[in-house]
């Protein structure tokens, strides 16, 4: 870190002023917006996550538990470091980001771009709606904890009408039948495998992220019925430290980590942190790359990419690892992905 950068971050602090005591409750308007709505579809949603992937969940929330102590140990100190205004405005980063991501995210906080995009966001909601709901902005957290990340799909906007939006990329919550670029999706898997299930009525795509498949949009939030309108505020800066963090993580530790690029977007992105020779150097490192699976371009690349495939054959023959199971039907599986399962300890 430079110094200039140290004093930006300094001077950020003096402006929202001196340490205070910790208060009894941090409350802001994300968390206060949050419906009775949207809490019964995230309970309907996560009924549905432990019918179809009961045996992730209680490995996901074993491994939380363990972290938990060590984990509220950085989250208080990090809040106790704060002024009781810039801890009011990170309110929602403190509270629902998931304990490995907030610890190697956690100074990114700290930093004017975010401090300026949080408060940009902050007038937004006071003004218009905005998606997702505040306690989903951070769900890919929560359901692609960071040592567990295998496989990173990054998209642009979240959607932008109602019942859609839920944090992660491409997906939308239950009931809200498939997007059409969600179709071409399940189109491509049905070609990569024959028994996967399509029904566009179900297009929300939990079961991935809680087999590691990291569903991460350049931009968190957006207006409703503006698309784009939160982008180039600071998201895409945040976001791609995101990426840059996973990069480096798995440099280090030789674990597998595979970029599905769809479109110059993600393309892009990856490629400013992840040159052809560093791609070469770390065996562990792969990357598929296809145009947009949108219906104005899919014909152009997306289809015939056979990424899922190419994908589960890299993590199982080459790294000896568990394939991906792509079912989003409820009760439904791949026959291949389950037979290749069983053999992987």
């Amino acid at each position: 870190m430079t110094v200039e950068l140290k004093r930006r971050q300094t001077s950020i602090a003096e402006f929202f002023g001196p340490k205070s005591k910790k208060s009894k409750k941090l409350e802001n308007e994300e968390s206060a917006n949050t419906s009775t709505t949207d809490a019964s579809d995230e309970v309907s949603t996560v009924k549905s996550i432990e019918q179809i992937q009961t045996t992730q969940k209680k490995e996901s929330e074993s491994e939380t538990l363990e972290g938990c102590e060590d984990y509220m140990t950085v989250r208080e100190l990090f809040q106790k470091s704060l002024s009781s205004m810039l801890a009011q405005l990170l309110a929602l980063e403190i509270e629902t980001i998931e304990p490995g991501w907030f610890s190697h995210m956690k100074e990114e906080f700290r930093k004017p771009y975010f401090v300026k995009l949080k408060q940009f966001v902050n007038t937004e909601k006071k003004n218009h709606t905005v998606f997702p709901p505040p306690r989903a902005v951070y769900s890919w957290t929560r359901l692609t904890p960071f040592d567990k990340v295998k496989v990173v799909i990054i998209g642009q906007d979240p959607y932008h009408n109602f019942s859609q939006a839920h944090g992660l990329a491409f997906s939308v919550k239950s009931p809200t039948p498939a997007p059409p670029s969600l179709k071409n999706i399940y189109k491509e898997l049905k070609s990569n495998y024959s028994d996967f299930s399509i029904d566009n009525n179900y297009g929300d795509l939990t079961p991935w992220s809680m087999q590691g498949v990291l569903l991460l949009n350049t931009a968190l939030t957006v207006r409703a019925h503006n698309a784009n309108s939160h982008s180039k505020k600071g998201w895409e800066v945040f976001t791609k430290r995101v990426v840059e963090l996973l990069i480096s993580d798995r440099k280090k530790n030789n674990h597998s980590l595979v970029f599905l690029l769809w479109g110059n977007n993600a393309i892009k992105l990856v490629e400013s942190l992840l040159s052809p020779q560093e791609l070469a150097q770390n065996k562990n490192l792969k990357v598929f790359k296809s145009v947009h699976p949108s219906p104005l371009s899919a014909s152009r690349g997306f289809f015939g990419s056979n990424h899922f495939k190419q994908t589960n054959d890299w993590l199982y023959h080459e790294r000896h690892e568990k394939m991906i199971d792509w079912s989003v039907v409820p009760g439904s599986h791949l026959k291949e992905v389950f037979e290749a399962n069983t053999k992987v300890s």
